[in-house]
């Protein structure tokens, strides 16, 4: 996932989001949630780019928070997270951290 620094100086990669699925977990929102009548606006297959590393508009901060790190290792050129877990080295699937309703992400960068 490091390429030592090297890359810090290069122009930054542009990062585009996607998300590919949610997932909800009636059971355990019945069980542990306070009823709430609006919690995400992201849609399956709705996309955001991340320009100079920064939180594309639109894109909770939640989501974003869980997959910062992430964006900003592609931004800056790295990429082959816990060595080679994506079959694309320059990308990473990542989840929000919402225990109710998770989104998965696929994150990517742009050539």
């Amino acid at each position: 996932m490091n390429d030592g620094g090297n890359n810090r100086d290069r122009p930054l990669k542009r990062v585009r989001i996607t998300a590919m699925r949610q997932t909800v977990y009636r059971d355990l929102m019945a069980q542990y949630e306070n009823p709430i009548e609006h919690t995400c606006d992201i849609s399956v297959g709705q996309t955001f780019v991340s320009v100079d590393a920064q939180r594309p508009e639109g894109l909770c901060e939640s989501a974003w928070e869980s997959m910062r790190p992430f964006v900003e290792e592609l931004a800056h050129g790295t990429g082959n997270f816990y060595d080679g877990w994506m079959r694309n080295p320059y990308s990473a699937m990542i989840s929000c951290n919402d225990g109710f309703r998770p989104f998965s992400f696929y994150i990517e960068v742009i050539t």
